[in-house]
């Protein structure tokens, strides 16, 4: 088996907008993998019904602008995704979280506008005595009530995630 060695660079082609990346020794693609994003699910009962805490997408990617989302982004290589879920929910809404358990996976290539990506979606007890405002690249953050998000108004498949929580 041919790898690459240290240094040596990889020869780049665009493929339907994604990176192709190949050895140069043996054109094999095994360089190529998706991205690992990590989502924070926050909730709290209030007299208004179930609250998700969630991010209003700041400008980019121009397709989710002003969409509500669960705060969250990509893992950084050697983080652990129960870490990174944390430390973005914390950028992003100023609330910190702890305890995070998978609620789910989602990676249907073209979910993700920029490049292929694999969402892990934590269920993660929030600090609720926290009023959580928009930071990072989050336009703005807020308990939202789960009646008041729809597919008009939710970035991504996020809205599935949603869903989940109404049953």
């Amino acid at each position: 088996m041919t790898t690459r060695n240290e240094g040596e660079d990889m020869a780049v082609e665009s493929n339907e907008n994604l990176v192709d990346q190949r050895c140069p020794e043996c054109g094999r693609d095994g360089y190529r993998s998706p991205s690992v994003t990590v989502d924070a699910v926050a909730a709290r009962e209030t007299d208004e019904g179930l609250e998700l805490l969630m991010i209003q997408r700041g400008p980019e990617p121009a397709v989710w602008a002003g969409l509500w989302a669960f705060p969250g982004g990509f893992v950084d290589y050697g983080e652990d995704p129960e870490d990174a879920v944390l430390r973005e929910m914390l950028e992003e809404t100023g609330v910190s979280g702890e305890n995070p358990r998978i609620l789910d996976v989602l990676g249907t290539p073209g979910r993700d506008p920029r490049k292929h990506c694999v969402g892990l979606f934590y269920l993660v007890d929030a600090d609720l005595d926290v009023t959580p405002v928009g930071a990072d690249d989050a336009e703005s953050a807020a308990w939202v009530t789960i009646d008041a998000l729809s597919a008009e108004n939710v970035a991504s498949d996020h809205l599935i995630i949603v869903d989940m929580l109404r049953q």
